[in-house]
């Protein structure tokens, strides 16, 4: 299995003006810790950052960090927290964490579907409620997706975690057996929009109601 390269740098100097100073230059400030290590201040270029996140060979989100602790040997980490500016959505912060390739480790793997839904043919929706599901597996083993074919789906169908094929040595921890997606009838709104409307006529008839009221008071004051 390849493993995607990124280059980082120590840095000694720490706080908001070195921070700015570094993202001025291109560049983001994070750290790299792990059970058997000393955390290390670093840094990683933003564009490099960028290119690994578009390629294609990083579904299993596995890197081999080079420099961030000033040797050469490459640590085989995983992103652990990517901090962005919530307005400019620039990159601020990267928290790197070193993995054992022989210690199962647990993660998020995205949830795909293959076909189409008879249910949706038919003019049902389809409701993805879990993109995300945790798995449990040794480094190596971490599956680039979780494919569900929904083709034998029909309306007020569901899919459940414990339904799930997985590969061997891929485990996925759930204490309810929880649905992950499911295909609904449309008509399942319609009672709400039929209980509006009826309020509304139900208003509109009081309304009527008042000004017929308010009339007839008016005619017997005039008298």
């Amino acid at each position: 299995m390849e493993i995607i390269k990124l280059n980082a740098e120590p840095r000694q100097e720490t706080g908001k003006g070195a921070a700015r100073s570094l993202r001025r230059a291109g560049r983001i400030p994070g750290v790299l810790y792990g059970a058997d290590i000393e955390t290390k201040q670093l840094s990683v270029g933003i564009q490099e950052l960028e290119r690994m996140f578009n390629n294609p060979k990083f579904t299993r989100g596995l890197i081999n960090l080079v420099g961030g602790d000033g040797g050469k040997k490459p640590r085989t980490v995983m992103i652990k927290e990517l901090q962005q500016d919530p307005v400019k959505d620039h990159y601020l912060h990267i928290d790197f964490y070193e993995i054992k390739m022989d210690q199962k480790l647990a993660t998020m793997v995205p949830v795909t579907t293959t076909g189409t839904s008879k249910g949706v043919e038919e003019g049902g929706i389809l409701q993805i409620i879990r993109r995300e599901l945790e798995v449990y597996c040794l480094p190596a083993d971490i599956p680039e997706q979780i494919e569900i074919d929904i083709s034998e789906l029909d309306v007020g169908d569901s899919v459940h975690v414990s339904e799930l094929h997985v590969a061997e040595g891929v485990e996925i921890p759930y204490e309810a057996d929880f649905t992950i997606l499911t295909v609904v009838s449309p008509k399942m709104e319609e009672p709400e929009e039929v209980e509006e409307e009826e309020a509304l006529e139900e208003g509109e008839e009081g309304a009527e109601g008042a000004e017929g009221e308010e009339s007839e008071s008016s005619e017997e004051s005039g008298e």
